[in-house]
């Protein structure tokens, strides 16, 4: 008797705390079995988050979000397949496992964290806002001039509900023309089709590079949601969760810390801060309790990309044909969001 009540016990205990520790690494056990982990970007091309170039060889900034990951699982930025997707098979790409993480600019909602198909949002690498952009011939210096305007816009997403709450708040109308592909709905603003064209500010910007005459277009002032981006995993495999999460954590500190992709072999040998050497693998821990491939996988992932905002001002920043201030990208020390977990 006392054997069956413990026996039921643990039963219980199972359905109460989830997957054991075997199960809970499916997925990371998965990609180590086949050498590589199979991205998600956004395709064919997303300027400064995701293109690839002449030789097919993806860059961006997304894209070094997964190849540090790569880093983390396999001591190896090269140990990755990227698979572009559109913003409507993005998450049945997931689900289906025809990839292992999606880095492709996806928002964190609660729909998307407790509907049928769960997924796990493991750190914002981006704050975003929804915005719109207009042709500078419009005269146009607000969002709420727009009444009556027809929108360009991809169905089926966060976007299209926040225009509609927008509108339907400010008591304005609007015309929706609504296209799924998004190379295909920028064209469609291009041409003319449509007066606005609305999206998070940073794929507008990234847009924008793509259009005829880019200096044509003025994207408004106004953020008229909250889009914070992350890299996007299945929800049951704790392991590669914690794995995504601490890879961008560890890109966060690194800048707060001062380390740079010039300074970083010096400071894990040099640094007597011991947030430095925990994070650079010089004190032992750290690494064995995420799974890292590499002790030193911290150290390997800023001496190949830098820290994070290097990887942002590289692909992103104000010298990029994209332009973009850090604004509340910048760490939490210098007035921004950005803002890690203490790893210890």
């Amino acid at each position: 008797m006392i054997r069956n009540f413990v026996l039921a016990g643990l039963a219980a205990s199972a359905l109460v705390f989830g997957p054991t520790a075997a199960e809970a690494g499916r997925d990371l056990d998965a990609i180590k079995a086949r050498g590589t982990i199979r991205c998600g970007v956004q395709g064919p091309s997303n300027p400064g988050f995701g293109v690839p170039n002449a030789q097919g060889v993806w860059g961006g900034f997304n894209v070094e979000i997964c190849r540090a990951v790569a880093i983390t699982i396999f001591n190896d930025p090269s140990k990755v397949e990227f698979v572009p997707v559109t913003t409507q098979s993005r998450f049945p790409a997931l689900t289906n496992g025809e990839v292992d993480i999606l880095s492709n600019n996806s928002t964190w909602t609660l729909t998307r964290d407790t509907g049928v198909n769960r997924f796990n949002f493991p750190a914002i690498v981006f704050f975003d806002g929804q915005s719109v952009m207009v042709p500078r011939r419009l005269n146009v210096t607000s969002a709420k001039q727009l009444n009556g305007a027809t929108v360009c816009v991809q169905p089926g997403t966060t976007t299209e509900l926040n225009l509609a709450d927008y509108f339907r708040q400010n008591n304005m109308t609007f015309r929706p023309v609504v296209i799924e592909a998004l190379d295909e709905l920028r064209r469609a603003y291009d041409q003319g089709r449509c007066d606005v064209f609305t999206n998070d500010f940073a794929a507008l910007a990234a847009a924008r590079v793509l259009l005829t005459n880019p200096r044509d277009h003025v994207i408004l002032p106004e953020r008229i949601s909250k889009e914070p981006l992350s890299p996007v995993v299945r929800q049951g495999d704790e392991e590669l969760t914690n794995i995504v999460a601490w890879t961008v954590f560890g890109l966060i500190d690194a800048e707060e810390f001062g380390i740079t992709q010039a300074n970083v072999d010096q400071m894990a040998t040099t640094a007597t801060d011991p947030r430095i050497r925990r994070l650079l693998g010089t004190e032992p821990g750290m690494s064995a309790a995420l799974g890292a491939a590499d002790a030193g996988y911290m150290r390997a992932i800023i001496k190949a990309f830098g820290n994070y905002g290097e990887i942002f001002e590289r692909h992103l920043g104000t010298n990029t044909p994209l332009g973009l201030e850090r604004g509340l990208n910048r760490t939490w020390t210098n007035g921004g969001l950005l803002y890690a977990p203490p790893a210890r």
